[in-house]
C-alpha cells in the first residue's frame, strides 16, 4: 500500500513538471517576431519641385510704326526666319510722296543758302570800298546763318520722311519663329498696332517661386556659388526635358505677399520643343549632411501627427512621436524626436501594441536604402 502511495505520488509530480514545461513553451511561442531596423545618419540629397512659367529668351511684339493699309504679308503663322527677313509691307505711297517733297525741300534750301552766301560776298566787297557800312555786311552774314539753318531743318525733315518710308518694310529684328497674324492684306493699320510676335526659344527661361525655408536650405546647400546648380525640368506631360538647366539668378527680396523668392533657371531647347508660356516643374535639389533617416514603412500616423514604435533594451515596444522633415521617396528625414541608432519595428505595424514584447529580426538600414533606391 505505501508502495503504491509513492508510486502515485511520482506520477503526478513528473505530469505536473510536463505542464509547466509545456506552459513555458506556450509562453514562448506567443512572443510575436518583428523585423526591426534602426534610426541611420546619412548625407542625402533632398529633392524640391516647383511650378515654372517658361519664357523664351527673346520675345518681341512687332507693331507697325506708320499707318497705311496692309499690302503684303511674306510670312506664315509659326513659320521659322532669319534677322532682316521681310515679314509686312504697308503702302508706302504718300511716303514716297513725302520724301520726294522733302528733297525738294533740300534742294530749295540748299539755294537759297548759296545766294544769300553771294549776296555776303558782294556786300563785303562794297564794305571794302567804303560803299556801304559794316552793319550791312554783319546783316548779310546772318541771312546766311539762317540759311544755312533752314538747310539742317530741310535735311532733318528729309532724313524723317526717308525714316518713315522704311517702316513701310517691317522685318525680323532677329532669329525667331512668327507666332498669330491678326491682320489680313487690305487691313488699315494703325501706327502701333500689333502685326505678330516674334520668339527665339533656342534657349528659355524657367521662373518659379521658392519658399523662405527651401531657399535658406539651397543657399547652405550651396555656399560657394549659389547660381552653379543644375536642375531638371518635367515636362506637362511628366517627361523630362532632355536638356539640364542651371540656375542664373535669384530676386533681391522676398514677396511679402506669399513669403517667396523668385528663381530663375535657363535652360537649352534645340529641338524648340519648349514654347513661350509653357508650363512644367523644376527639379531643384539641395545636399544634406548627417541626415537621420528612417523607412516610411516603419511610421504611422494618427491625427495629423507621425508615430513610430521603438525598443528598449528588454524589447518592450514605446509609442514614440517624432516631427518629419522632409519625404523621400521610402524615407523619412527626420527632424526632431529621434536619435541615431534608435531601434524601430520596420513592418507588422498594425500587430503591434504599445508594452508588447517582441523577438527582434534585425534588417540592415542601408540595405533598406539601397533597395529603396532601386526600386525608384
Amino acid at each position: 500500500m505505501k508502495f503504491l502511495y509513492v508510486f502515485i505520488s511520482a506520477t503526478f509530480l513528473v505530469i505536473l513538471s510536463s505542464c509547466s514545461k509545456s506552459g513555458n513553451s506556450l509562453d514562448t511561442k506567443s512572443i510575436l517576431e518583428f523585423p526591426v531596423t534602426t534610426v541611420i545618419r546619412k548625407d542625402t540629397v533632398l529633392f524640391h519641385e516647383y511650378v515654372v512659367d517658361i519664357h523664351a529668351i527673346k520675345n518681341v511684339e512687332i507693331r507697325a510704326r506708320v499707318q497705311g493699309y496692309l499690302d503684303y504679308i511674306y510670312v506664315d503663322e509659326g513659320q521659322s526666319v532669319k534677322a532682316g527677313q521681310l515679314l509686312f509691307k504697308i503702302n508706302d505711297e504718300e511716303y514716297v510722296a513725302e520724301v520726294a517733297k522733302s528733297k525738294a525741300s533740300v534742294n530749295s534750301a540748299i539755294a537759297e543758302e548759296q545766294a544769300m552766301q553771294l549776296e555776303a560776298e558782294r556786300v563785303s566787297i562794297l564794305v571794302e570800298k567804303n560803299v556801304v557800312s559794316q552793319t550791312e555786311l554783319r546783316l548779310a552774314k546772318a541771312k546766311v546763318d539762317m540759311a544755312k539753318a533752314k538747310v539742317e531743318e530741310a535735311k532733318s525733315h528729309l532724313s524723317l520722311a526717308n525714316i518713315r518710308y522704311a517702316h513701310t518694310n517691317i522685318r525680323a529684328p532677329f532669329d525667331g519663329v512668327v507666332d498669330r497674324l491678326p491682320f489680313k492684306i487690305g487691313s488699315l493699320i494703325n501706327e502701333g498696332h500689333l502685326l505678330t510676335t516674334l520668339f527665339d526659344s533656342k534657349f528659355v527661361y524657367a521662373y518659379f517661386r521658392v519658399s523662405e525655408k527651401e531657399y535658406l536650405e539651397y543657399i547652405k546647400s550651396h555656399p560657394d556659388d549659389r547660381r552653379s546648380n543644375t536642375v531638371d525640368l518635367i515636362q506637362a506631360d511628366g517627361n523630362k526635358h532632355q536638356q539640364v538647366g542651371r540656375i542664373e539668378t535669384l530676386e533681391g527680396e522676398f514677396d511679402t505677399s506669399t513669403g517667396t523668392i523668385a528663381f530663375r533657371a535657363k535652360f537649352p531647347n534645340p529641338q524648340l520643343i519648349l514654347k513661350h508660356g509653357s508650363s512644367g516643374k523644376v527639379r531643384l535639389s539641395n545636399n544634406i549632411e548627417n541626415a537621420l533617416m528612417i523607412p516610411q514603412k516603419a511610421t504611422f500616423e494618427i491625427q495629423d501627427k507621425t508615430y513610430v514604435f521603438l525598443l528598449d533594451a528588454d524589447n518592450k515596444l514605446k509609442v514614440k512621436g517624432f516631427v518629419p522633415r522632409a519625404r523621400l521617396s521610402h524615407f523619412y528625414i527626420v527632424e526632431s524626436g529621434l536619435q541615431e541608432g534608435d531601434r524601430l519595428i520596420y513592418e507588422g505595424i498594425k500587430d503591434a501594441r504599445d508594452g508588447m514584447l517582441i523577438k527582434p529580426s534585425n534588417l540592415s538600414s542601408d540595405r533598406l536604402l539601397i533597395k529603396s533606391v532601386s526600386k525608384k
